[in-house]
């Protein structure tokens, strides 16, 4: 599962609006979510870890005024390198729980990153049939890492902005 921006911050168990009202969500992942003063808006770059002993980068788009807190052991999606992530402060972005990842990249998040697109069908076939996840054979993605490494510069250059 793939959830962003809103559909990160309601898979938490809530989200508490800038006046104070109170969303309450699914709980599928640990964490809650509080409307901040100030919208967090910028390119992103993550490094991640989805299979143990490789280390990738995301990159992204954020545009969210949500200042996510995640549970203590609660598992990120990644480290923030450039950019806001989560809450501004922690150094973390985004929630993982198993195969289900909620984040605040927008970007477009599977087409500048498509060796994550190809980890989500991957764990999608593998949820499905109940074996290991398949491994497909390699695709010409050369447009694909252009636009990552495009994204991945100007988050490495300017970052989240408030």
């Amino acid at each position: 599962m793939l959830a962003v921006c809103g559909g990160y911050q309601l898979l938490g168990r809530g989200y508490r609006g800038f006046h104070g009202e109170e969303m309450p969500g699914v709980g599928l992942l640990p964490l809650e979510t509080v409307a901040g003063a100030q919208r967090m808006i910028g390119d992103v770059l993550l490094e991640t870890e989805l299979e143990p002993g490789v280390v990738r980068t995301i990159a992204g788009f954020e545009n969210h005024a949500g200042r996510t807190r995640l549970d203590p052991g609660a598992e990120p999606l990644g480290r923030v390198v450039a950019g806001f992530g989560n809450d501004g402060e922690s150094g973390f972005e985004g929630c993982r729980a198993g195969r289900a990842i909620g984040t605040y990249l927008h970007g477009p998040l599977l087409p500048r990153n498509p060796w994550l697109a190809d980890w989500l069908l991957e764990q999608a076939i593998a949820h499905r049939t109940g074996g290991e996840a398949p491994v497909f054979d390699p695709l010409d993605d050369k447009l694909e890492a252009r636009a990552h490494e495009v994204s991945a510069g100007r988050a490495r250059s300017r970052g989240g902005k408030f």
